[in-house]
């Protein structure tokens, strides 16, 4: 397995050993993301088991009550195994508190190692690995539900269809609708919108609505979502247990030591995305971290998936947001690890299919929202994004609009991400060439790391049949910024 797929796909063993590469990646200018590649080794019906477990609440497995979450953010055990038709994504399935424990070690070992290779590493987390996902889809059922009450607000405001930045709602107008509802009273309703959280300006966009149910308040008392049919406002966390509340906090308390080792350690961390039924939690637990740890530089990079129809709202909130607060935008732009299983999902269990209908509409959004934060990188120095491709149209107009818009490799703010074992045709030509340019570098035990070799090998198939061609046309690039200088050197 060494000699083989093992060799090609993953690091080494352990900390020790996957130094070499590392330092053999460095000298061709190319760093790494260290990610410790174990997964389980579950049968099918193992994993759905504990996955029909750990996405159902108390109440709904006692049979004193149904679920009130909409049919995305259930769980469904036909879907229970989460690896079902994911070839490029490890998957955690929660067990119990101890194991989650042990996952927050070993990403802690392996920010240390990241630490201990370089100073200017990067270090991959998921947050399933990190506590109960029931609370993730609650949570993500939650903020999901909210935004779409400010959306149905502002069509009676007649201003549907309009950008997510864009929508203003006059806060007036809302009071009076919301009064109306009889979803609260008066008071309540003016002490939500008031100076002091909204500013002076009359009206209130879907940042300060979010602002609303911030975790940074007392979230018990904000996470609240109104039920249209009832006219009440429905508290998400009067329906944990003691018990789940205390695996909700321990999961907050795993995210911030994380965060904590990273900072001392001088290590970018990465948080991956994962499926749509986490995601909106996902990044907004991340977005928790980057406002306390962003502060001078990003230290916490957030992943946006742009095989996703409402990608392009999240990113440009997420740059406003930062804007306004004051903390370092940091994010890595994907197309995405799901969408096979996401598509099945949405078509059976009959939700709208979150995915964008073509690869040519995915390929639009991901450089619509590049072309976004670079703009922004080109006024904030402090902003960095992470180029997170194998696509050879991608790297060019990446090189191009970078050209374009004078952002320069040796500024470090355009960092370009492949996998270990795939695309070294596009790595080390921009290593080499003085681009930030990062190889995803698993690495564990021989026989740990099966599971995630078997699904690489099936992905890595389909990519080196491009490869000489995707070579020949990135150095021809290359050389073309060379020969130019354009690379290197600032006009004068």
């Amino acid at each position: 397995m060494k000699m083989t797929f093992y060799g090609q796909f993953v690091a080494g063993e352990d900390q020790e050993s996957i130094r070499p590469l590392i330092r053999h990646n460095r000298a061709f200018g190319v760093g790494s993301i260290l990610d410790y590649g174990v997964e389980e080794d579950l049968s099918p019906e193992e994993a759905e088991r504990k996955e029909m477990e750990s996405c159902t609440s108390a109440v709904e497995r006692e049979g004193s009550g149904t679920s009130k979450r909409e049919k995305q953010y259930q769980a469904h055990r036909a879907f229970g195994d989460r690896r079902d038709g994911v070839i490029s994504a490890r998957t955690y399935f929660y067990a119990n508190e101890a194991k989650c424990d042990s996952h927050m070690e070993t990403f802690l070992r392996c920010i240390e190692a990241a630490g201990g290779a370089s100073d200017d590493g990067f270090s991959a987390i998921k947050l399933t690995a990190l506590g109960r996902p029931q609370f993730l889809l609650q949570f993500s059922d939650v903020l999901t539900k909210w935004r779409r009450f400010f959306h149905q607000m502002a069509a009676e405001q007649g201003k549907a269809g309009l950008a997510a930045m864009d929508t203003k709602l006059e806060v007036a107008v809302l009071q009076e609708s919301v009064a109306k509802m009889g979803i609260a009273s008066r008071t309540e309703i003016e002490n939500w919108f008031t100076a002091e959280t909204l500013g002076v300006s009359g009206t209130l966009d879907l940042l300060d609505w979010s602002s609303l149910i911030d975790s940074r308040t007392e979230l018990s008392k904000h996470l609240v979502v109104p039920n249209m049919q009832t006219g009440q406002l429905e508290p998400l966390l009067s329906r944990f247990t003691e018990e789940e509340e205390l695996q909700m906090t321990r999961m907050l308390q795993r995210m911030d030591i994380l965060a904590k080792k990273a900072a001392e350690m001088g290590v970018r961390l990465m948080v991956d995305a994962e499926q749509t039924y986490f995601q909106p939690a996902i990044s907004r637990l991340t977005l928790e971290m980057q406002r306390k740890f962003n502060t001078g530089k990003p230290l916490i990079f957030n992943t946006y998936q742009c095989y996703l129809k409402d990608t392009y709202d999240n990113v440009t909130l997420d740059v406003e947001l930062a804007r306004r607060e004051g903390w370092c935008f940091g994010a890595k732009l994907v197309r995405g690890a799901y969408m096979a299983q996401e598509r099945t999902r949405a078509a059976e269990i009959g939700y709208e299919d979150p995915i964008n209908p073509t690869y040519e509409a995915t390929n639009a959004m991901y450089h619509r929202c590049l072309n976004y934060v670079l703009e922004e990188l080109r006024h904030n120095t402090k902003a960095k994004v992470m180029v997170a491709s194998h696509n050879e149209d991608t790297i060019r107009f990446t090189l191009r609009r970078m050209e374009e818009l004078g952002l320069y490799p040796a500024d470090c703010q355009v960092y370009f991400g492949q996998l270990l074992g795939m695309c070294d045709q596009i790595s080390f030509p921009l290593g080499q060439a003085g681009f930030p340019v990062y190889k995803y570098v698993p690495y564990g035990p021989v026989m740990e790391v099966l599971p995630y070799l078997s699904r690489r090998a099936l992905e890595n198939s389909g990519v080196v049949k491009g490869a000489w061609r995707e070579r020949q046309l990135l150095w021809q690039e290359l050389k073309r910024r060379l020969r130019t200088g354009s690379l290197f050197h600032r006009p004068a």
